[in-house]
C-alpha cells in the first residue's frame, strides 16, 4: 500500500469511495463529498492524501486549516473514508500516521469532530472548553503537539456548512 498526494486523475475515486464509505454511517450528514470538492476548489486542503494499492484508490483523508477559540494553526482531519470491503485493513491507520507525521512539521495540533473509541487510539482526546455547537462534546477531539491545551470552539472552513462565525 502506497500513502501519497492526491492527483488530478484521482478526483473520480476519491468522490465515489468518500460517498460509499459515508453510505455506511449513521452520523454522515451525506455532504462529505461536496466538503472535498469546495475545499479543493478554494485551494484550502492542507493535505489529501490518498492510499493505493495496484492503481486502486482504497483510502483518502483529507486536512484543512482551523482554529480552536483564539489558537491559528491547527489542522482539521477530516472525512477519513475507507473502502467499505477494505475497513479492518490498517488503512485508515496508515493514512492517519502519515496526516499527523506532516502536520506535526506545520501545525500546533490536530482536531477532529468522530468517533472517541476510534480516534482515542492515535492520541486524540476531549478537552474542557473544547467544542463545536451542535456537536457532543464527547466527539469534539484534539491532539496538540505541545502542553497547551485546547480551548473554545474548533472553528472549520465554512465548506463544512457549520455556519460558525470566522
Amino acid at each position: 500500500m502506497l500513502i501519497r498526494n492526491e492527483t488530478a486523475g484521482d478526483i473520480p475515486a476519491i468522490s465515489r469511495l468518500v460517498t460509499e464509505a459515508f453510505l455506511m454511517l449513521a452520523q454522515s450528514s451525506g455532504t462529505e463529498t461536496s466538503i472535498i470538492e469546495k475545499l479543493r476548489a478554494e485551494g484550502t486542503l492542507a493535505l489529501s492524501l490518498v492510499a493505493e494499492e495496484d492503481g486502486e484508490v482504497i483510502g483518502y483523508l483529507a486536512t484543512s486549516a482551523a482554529r480552536i477559540g483564539t489558537q491559528d494553526g491547527w489542522g482539521l482531519i477530516g472525512p477519513l473514508a475507507v473502502l467499505p470491503s477494505r475497513h479492518r485493513q490498517g488503512i485508515g491507520a496508515a493514512l492517519m500516521a502519515e496526516a499527523l507525521r506532516r502536520l506535526r512539521a506545520t501545525s500546533r495540533g490536530a482536531a477532529l469532530v468522530g468517533d472517541p473509541a476510534y480516534y482515542g487510539r492515535f492520541g486524540f482526546r476531549t478537552f474542557p472548553g473544547l467544542g463545536v455547537t451542535g456537536c457532543p462534546p464527547e466527539v469534539v477531539q484534539a491532539l496538540p503537539f505541545d502542553s497547551i491545551e485546547p480551548r473554545g470552539e474548533l472553528i472549520h472552513h465554512p465548506a463544512f456548512g457549520l455556519h460558525q462565525q470566522e
